[in-house]
């Protein structure tokens, strides 16, 4: 139970900043697509910022476990400290959340109007 809590905080919380984040840029990406970009090049912007700083979230998360695991170690049952397979199934599946959650935004920003994003200021 308290995974999916994690996991449906992870997901509200990269939904949030994604969110913020497509708000604050789209007059940026209003001008990017009166120059020219398609909706899907503003589709692959926006998830290649999310899933760069997941891969990076992913990569320092995995670190810091695998430097914990010896302390924490003996509260561990039916799994070895540096169990492979459960370590690539959480880096996957906290992707795999990263990526749904960033979706919304990243779609959202594909149906900007780029008159309309530039007559906003």
């Amino acid at each position: 139970m308290f995974a999916v809590v994690a996991a449906t905080l992870a997901a509200v919380g990269i939904y949030g900043v994604m969110a913020y984040t497509v708000t604050r840029r789209t007059r940026e990406i209003g001008i990017r697509m009166a120059l020219g970009a398609s909706r899907r090049q503003v589709m692959s912007l926006v998830l290649g910022q999310t899933l760069t700083l997941t891969a990076v979230g992913i990569i320092l998360g995995l670190a810091g476990a695998a430097g914990v695991t010896q302390y924490l170690g003996s509260l561990l049952f039916g799994v070895s400290p540096l169990d492979a397979r459960t370590f690539v199934a959480v880096a996957l599946v906290l992707g795999s959340i990263a990526t749904l959650a960033a979706s919304v935004p990243a779609r959202r920003a594909m149906r900007v109007e780029p008159l309309l994003a530039l007559h906003q200021e």
